[in-house]
């Protein structure tokens, strides 16, 4: 979808802004009183899969929703942040595969719930919430996927009173300032989704302590509980991904999705939609494995503007991790693609002042030969390129400051070494700076 086309979205939202808080401010009130002037439209959803956690939400949100609609079913799908247009954030389901919402029918969302909320303080974010659930209340679905936004106790979505499953997915350190500066009070903050008597689903967690705490409320409010590793799991065997749980064990396709991690997402998916109720094929599970989008994460960019400018061999792939849990994510998924096609590894990395680099560069060291630090355009709060490279410096890694994505591009590429293998160049750090990868490149989510 092109810029020109969503200019009436954009002028609602922007009118928001100006008017509404940008930043963070976890409340239910403010939201809660706007729903009710809207008619309360959360309470009219098909059943909802909610999903939260650190890392990996966005993947088994498109996992569920490519299994869902390999059997035929409709699912709506609320994501964000967006990386290029407002419209990704709302996806209304559809025979034959749900489609990004119109600019006309999300402009009027926009301004309908605006005025219902009278001018009152309200962040940006709820009343961006508010309109994912008049959107999906609106149209008719088989079953919504809603991801959180920051947290969970006391995120937008979660007026979500009786969700079909409460999937938690990988936690870890981010947003210390707004949900504490350790894992225990982070997983406390997200399993704030967990509501009583509902199925919970808790994906491959890296700290144990995030997953005893999500156990224990699961357990204190006599939820039925999956837990990655002990009730259900994946591995791959043969080049093919063996799944299994209490009750089967099905043997499918490798994940479209980049990453050995997306195979434990896929599981996490598989094992959300048989707690939530749903009866699931095998045919049409491998069918949504191998079928499933999932733009800007730990995705190659064989085509486009950017893609075509750089000399011949390049791989540009890109990633919106910026945290130290998706940073050993990321390198992991470099390496595996490493073992089987030795390339030398660049990275060009942008983010903003709430995360930590330091924390995101170190699970690259001995692995990247230099890294760039870039602006993140047209966000204020992106970290000056300096102190990124200071540190990548820090973290153990050689790194110098770029002006921009194509200038850094142009610094790997210009005085290459013929004789070594072409490099792999990794573009992360930021969803934003994704966004504006993806705008630049001519190639926005669809």
């Amino acid at each position: 979808m092109e810029k020109s086309v969503v200019s009436a979205t954009e002028q609602e939202i922007n009118a928001l802004m100006a008017l509404h808080p940008k930043g963070f401010d976890l409340s239910l009130g403010r939201i809660t009183r706007l729903l009710e002037r809207l008619g309360n439209p959360h309470q009219r959803l098909p059943p909802v899969i909610h999903i939260a956690g650190t890392n990996g939400k966005g993947s088994t949100g498109a996992f569920c929703r490519a299994i869902l609609e390999a059997h035929g079913l409709t699912a709506h799908v609320h994501t964000s942040p967006h990386l290029v247009n407002w419209h990704e954030r709302y996806r209304l389901g559809a025979e034959g595969g749900g489609q990004l919402v119109s600019d006309d029918v999300l402009a009027d969302a926009v301004r309908r719930v605006a005025e219902a909320n009278q001018g009152e303080t309200i962040t940006v974010f709820e009343i961006l919430t508010a309109v994912m659930f008049v959107l999906f209340s609106e149209h008719p679905a088989d079953v919504a996927i809603i991801e959180v936004g920051l947290g969970g106790r006391f995120d937008a979505t979660n007026v979500i009173s009786n969700p079909a499953v409460a999937l938690i997915m990988s936690i870890s350190l981010d947003h210390q300032a707004y949900l504490g500066d350790r894992v225990e009070l982070i997983a406390a903050e997200k399993g704030g989704i967990i509501k009583a008597d509902v199925p919970v689903v808790i994906g491959a967690q890296t700290e144990e302590a995030a997953c005893d705490v999500l156990i224990s409320i699961a357990e204190r409010l006599r939820c039925p509980v999956s837990v990655y590793g002990q009730d259900y799991f994946a591995q791959e065997e043969n080049g093919r991904l063996a799944y299994q749980d209490e009750e089967e064990l099905i043997d499918l396709p490798l994940p479209r999705l980049a990453g050995r991690h997306q195979q434990s997402n896929a599981a996490a998916a598989i094992r959300a939609l048989k707690a939530a109720g749903f009866e699931l094929d095998d045919t049409a599970i491998a069918k949504g494995l191998t079928q499933v989008s999932w733009p800007g994460r730990l995705e190659r960019l064989p085509q486009g503007r950017l893609a075509e400018a750089t000399m011949e061999g390049v791989e540009l792939w890109i990633d919106g991790g910026h945290n130290p849990g998706a940073g050993k994510v990321i390198a992991e998924a470099m390496a595996n693609l490493e073992e089987r096609d030795s390339r030398p590894l660049f990275l060009i990395t942008g983010m903003i002042n709430t995360k930590d680099p330091v924390g995101y560069f170190e699970a690259f060291v001995g692995m990247a030969r230099h890294v760039f630090a870039v602006p993140v355009p047209a966000s204020d709060a992106s970290i000056d390129p300096e102190l990124m490279a200071d540190a990548a410096d820090e973290a153990g890694l050689t790194a110098e400051s770029a002006e921009s994505v194509e200038a850094a591009i142009d610094a790997v590429t210009r005085n290459w070494n013929r004789l070594e293998p072409a490099p792999r160049i990794l573009i992360g750090g930021s969803l934003y700076l994704l966004g504006d990868v993806l705008e630049r490149n001519g190639t926005p989510p669809k």
